[in-house]
């Protein structure tokens, strides 16, 4: 098992590359080996346990054990729009999911829960927290939804099997 930084990584193309402190280069990262995972994305900057295999083009990631969320401290500055403070979740529940749009450009989109017709905001910031960089339409994520300034919201965003986690 090796632990490494994710370099970049692009939904849209389908892999990215993990950099890890052993001196041998990058090490690429299918979109495949994510989704096994539970995830569809990744944000640059989270650190990863994970498998590597050497193939005939290079190192590759071949299973994924832990994504741990970016911190970000230096760069914040230099964004157009200030972070948000992210919401207290202590003691929300946690609820499965489903994406109904994400827009990375305009920073935000909205999910629906089961069984309930209310859309639930999510902010981009609050999805860098947690270790993402976009999100597909269909795709299934565990939320704890708050009452925002405007509605529901997302306080903090999950791969969908994190209920499993949770009681394991």
């Amino acid at each position: 098992m090796k632990k490494g930084q994710v370099k970049w990584f692009d939904a849209a193309k389908g892999y990215g590359f993990l950099v890890a402190d052993d001196d041998q280069g990058d090490i690429l990262l299918h979109a495949n080996v994510l989704r096994n995972f539970g995830r569809g994305s990744i944000a640059e900057g989270s650190i990863v346990s994970f498998s590597v295999q050497q193939t005939e083009r290079g190192r590759q990631a071949s299973e994924i054990f832990e994504i741990v969320a970016p911190v970000e401290t230096a760069g914040i500055e230099e964004r157009d729009e200030p972070a948000i403070e992210l919401p207290v979740v202590d003691g929300v529940p946690l609820e499965p999911a489903r994406i109904k749009w994400f827009d990375k450009t305009k920073g935000f989109g909205f999910a629906n829960t089961y069984g309930c017709a209310e859309d639930i905001f999510l902010h981009l910031e609050v999805m860098r927290q947690y270790g993402f960089s976009d999100l597909s339409p269909g795709e299934a994520i565990s939320v704890q939804v708050i009452d925002g300034p405007r509605g529901r919201m997302a306080g903090a965003i999950y791969s969908w099997d994190k209920p499993l986690e949770a009681k394991g």
